[in-house]
């Protein structure tokens, strides 16, 4: 794991680029703690900077990596697995590598399938690629947006980097926050493909962008290698038997973990009380023959704090587990900032702030890398939006009386959520409406909360005279991914284009862990797993009302009963309205960030507008009103803060 960030022209490089680059890798350090170099062609055009977090080969893996020809140039940040088995066939071949690290295996490949080489290739990464024969540089991000990586276009230059940060860092990138992004922020969902910054984009995932140099213009392609493709109808889900179904998610997510275990250093696991992260814990524990290093968070209120049922299954497991207790103190303040730093853009709630700390732990004990359970709940339908989604458009053969039962239970499991991952009343959109032929359940909380969230915004931003934020996101899906499919299909693909990688794999995974120099390896997001999972029917998926059904049966031999039997319950910090510490620790923050004269400054909100709302917020006595103005707080304070961080360049 590591950092990258580099520049490709479509003229010559000034003298400074080196000095640039230099920079824009020191914002990035973090990422990349245990060297930095670079490779600099100021006549061609090309500058590009690694910062390595050693993992694999510990003594010669450094980049960038320059082929024995000298006509490629790689940097690589991420994992390629299974790695050693493409290493051997390419010996056998008459090829010759000149270090051990799995990054190598790109060049080879590229060199011999040419843009087909993605196919091949198995992990999670974010990677660049000068091929001097060709004049072309390549922009690639895996399939599922695990590991980060930005871009932006100025006077015919490319800019990049694995984080935003990096980018403004140079003298030709100016720092704008962009108004409709910082709607969709304040909704919780951000349109695929954007940043919280003006002319600044994502790579999407599974696509790689193709810069071709043409008379000293670039020309640009982005090339799609990889997407989530449930089957249609006329193709079908699979017909096996679900023990044979089981049988084929246990042998791919084993398989998976094993090859995630492979690295020079000690790996660990995260656990949660979730089947995901216990699962993870149990099948890496058979996998090794030994006790496992396992990292838990625990919270200071009973109704969120799962700390317990991970208990139980470490000592089931032997695991040696580290517990990070954490309280109102460490989940706001100086932490809440330094999270936002780290994640460049909002966050609905403190989680991120939690795992923020938990990776610093990680990283204080030793430890560089750990194997995660994000992704599972994408591909089995963990989630109670999808269980909603099932209930309302993918049970036509049940009962009524059969589906009011299953509606009842889901509003009671989940009424502490009710108003941030479920919304209390159902909501439509005529985008979502005309893509997927209903509005998935995992936006409508979303759509409620606009209703709030548009007046805040200040009354002469003509960026919004006529923007639709839902319009937007719907516009980023393709139709052809979800036309003819299940609704659960629907539902997951929409998700897994938005929620999974914007906030998930981000705030919630690379960048928070990357913030302490640690890499997260999330076992359920290997692409052979995935197209396994995309085939199983979804009453398999939810089945008798009960997610992720296949997968509780695949793994059920190293789940405690009480986690078997236990229903899906949503991975969340405790709000602020639901302790009186933790109001006045975020208040703290309101009266620092959120005053008149501040917002005034940043010129996205109307001040008298945020005043008001903070009154009605604080007079609120209405849990699930609370829930959502809590998650509206929350984004409003980080939008503040990227101002002063980023725009006014205070830093951290």
């Amino acid at each position: 794991m590591c950092g990258i960030a580099g520049i490709f022209s479509g003229q010559s490089l000034p003298d400074v680029t080196g000095e640039h680059v230099a920079n824009m890798l020191k914002v990035i350090r973090h990422r990349g703690p245990d060297g930095e170099r670079m490779h600099l062609d100021m006549n061609k055009g090309v500058a590009m900077g690694h910062a390595r977090l050693s993992i694999n080969d510990l003594q010669n893996g450094h980049q960038p990596l320059v082929s024995t020809d000298k006509k490629m140039v790689l940097t690589v940040n991420g994992e390629f697995y299974d790695f050693k088995k493409c290493r051997s066939m390419a010996m056998a071949e008459g090829y010759r590598f000149t270090t051990h690290s799995d990054s190598e295996i790109a060049m080879f490949l590229y060199r011999k399938h040419g843009l087909d080489f993605m196919s091949r290739l198995r992990g999670e990464f974010a990677f660049t690629l000068f091929d001097e024969n060709k004049d072309q540089f390549l922009l690639v991000r895996d399939r599922w947006g695990i590991r980060p990586l930005f871009y932006t276009i100025v006077k015919d230059t490319l800019y990049y980097a694995s984080e935003v940060k990096a980018l403004l860092a140079h003298p030709e990138v100016e720092a704008r926050l962009c108004p409709q992004s910082a709607l969709n922020q304040l909704m919780q969902t951000m349109v695929p493909g954007r940043t919280a910054f003006k002319d600044v984009h994502a790579l999407h995932p599974g696509r790689m962008l193709v810069v071709t140099r043409t008379g000293g213009r670039l020309q640009i392609n982005e090339q799609t290698y990889w997407d989530v493709d449930f089957p249609t109808h006329e193709e079908g889900h699979s017909k096996a038997e679900p023990r044979e179904l089981i049988r084929q998610v246990r042998e791919k997510l084993v398989e998976s973990i094993v090859l995630r275990l492979e690295a020079d250093v000690p790996v660990g696991c995260y656990l949660s009380g979730g089947i995901d992260s216990c699962s993870i814990l149990g099948l890496a524990t058979g996998a090794m023959q030994s006790a496992v290093k396992a990292f838990t968070i625990s919270f200071d209120d009973d109704k969120f704090d799962e700390s317990h049922i991970a208990r139980e299954m470490a000592v089931s497991m032997q695991a040696d587990q580290e517990v990070i207790h954490l309280k109102a103190d460490d989940l706001y303040g100086d932490n809440f900032i330094h999270t936002v730093w780290h994640a460049e853009r909002t966050f609905y709630n403190t989680l991120g702030v939690a795992k923020n700390l938990m990776s610093r732990r990680v990283h204080e004990c030793g430890y560089k890398t750990v194997i995660t359970g994000e992704g599972s709940d994408e591909l089995f339908a963990g989630y109670p939006s999808f269980k909603r989604d099932m209930i309302l458009h993918g049970l036509d053969d049940e009962p009524e009386e059969v589906r009011r039962e299953y509606q009842a239970q889901m509003r009671q499991s989940n009424k502490l959520f009710t108003g941030s991952i479920l919304s209390e009343n159902p909501e439509t959109h005529p985008a979502f409406e005309a893509l997927c032929g209903f509005t998935p359940s995992w936006i409508q909380p979303w759509i409620a909360t606009l209703r709030h969230a548009r007046p805040l915004m200040h009354p002469d931003l003509k960026e919004l005279k006529s923007y639709d934020p839902i319009a937007a996101i719907a516009d980023q899906i393709r139709p052809n991914r979800v036309e003819h499919r299940h609704a659960v299909d629907k539902a997951q693909y929409t998700w897994s284009k938005t929620q999974l990688e914007g906030q998930i794999l981000s705030w919630g995974g690379d960048r928070v862990d990357m913030a302490n120099s640690m890499e997260s390896r999330p076992a359920f997001l290997d692409h052979h797993l995935a197209e396994v999972a995309f085939t199983i029917p979804p009453h398999y998926r939810i089945r008798n009302n009960i997610e992720k059904w296949v997968l509780r049966e695949a793994v059920r031999g190293v789940l405690p009963e009480v986690l078997y039997q236990r229903e899906k319950f949503a991975f969340m910090a405790p709000p602020a309205h639901t302790d009186e510490h933790k109001a006045r620790k975020l208040n703290d923050l309101i009266e620092t960030y959120l005053t008149p004269d501040k917002v005034n400054d940043a010129g996205l909100f109307d001040c008298s507008k945020v005043a008001q709302f903070l009154t009605d917020y604080r007079a609120d006595k209405d849990p699930v009103s609370l829930t959502r103005k809590d998650t509206l707080i929350n984004h409003l304070l980080c939008l503040q803060i990227m101002h002063h961080l980023f725009v006014k360049g205070h830093g951290f």
